[in-house]
C-alpha cells in the first residue's frame, strides 16, 4: 500500500496547502490604495492628466462612478507582497514631501491590515491644484 492509502483515515494537520490557497488581485490593492490616498490632506485628486480628463468625460456622459475607484494607482501583488504606484494631485500650498509620506504611510497602513506586506509605495506628483490655497 502506498502511504497516501495507508494514512487515508489519520487526522492530518491542517496546512496551508492543504487546505488551499488565497490570493489578492491587483484590483483589490488598488482600490484599497486609492481610498487611503485620497483620505491623506492635501491630495487634490488622483491619477494623471490623461485619466483625469478621461474621467471627465466619463462624468458628463453620467458614468461618474466608472473607474474612479482606482484612477491613478497601480498595483503589482506577487503571493502576499504588493508595490503600489500612485499618481496623484495635490492642493496648492501643501509641502510635496509631507503629501507624499503621508500618502506612502497611509497607503502600507492600509493595504497591511489586509494581510499582505507592502514592499514599496512609488509616489508620482503629476499636478497641483491651484483653486484650493492652504489656509484661504
Amino acid at each position: 500500500m502506498t502511504d497516501a492509502v495507508e494514512n487515508a483515515g489519520a487526522a492530518q494537520p491542517a496546512t496551508v496547502a492543504a487546505r488551499g490557497v488565497t490570493s489578492v488581485s491587483d484590483e483589490v490593492v488598488e482600490k484599497i490604495a486609492g481610498a487611503a490616498a485620497r483620505a491623506v490632506p492635501g491630495v487634490a485628486d488622483l491619477g494623471g492628466d490623461v485619466s483625469r480628463f478621461f474621467n471627465s468625460v466619463l462624468d458628463k456622459i453620467g458614468l461618474d462612478e466608472v473607474g474612479d475607484a482606482r484612477r491613478g494607482v497601480s498595483a503589482d501583488v506577487k503571493g502576499s507582497s504588493a508595490v503600489v504606484n500612485v499618481v496623484l494631485v495635490i492642493d496648492a500650498g501643501h509641502v510635496v514631501a509631507d503629501v507624499t509620506e503621508a500618502v506612502r504611510a497611509a497607503v502600507i497602513d492600509a493595504v497591511e491590515k489586509y494581510g499582505l506586506t507592502v514592499t514599496q509605495v512609488n509616489v508620482t506628483v503629476d499636478d497641483i491644484e491651484l483653486n484650493q490655497v492652504a489656509g484661504a
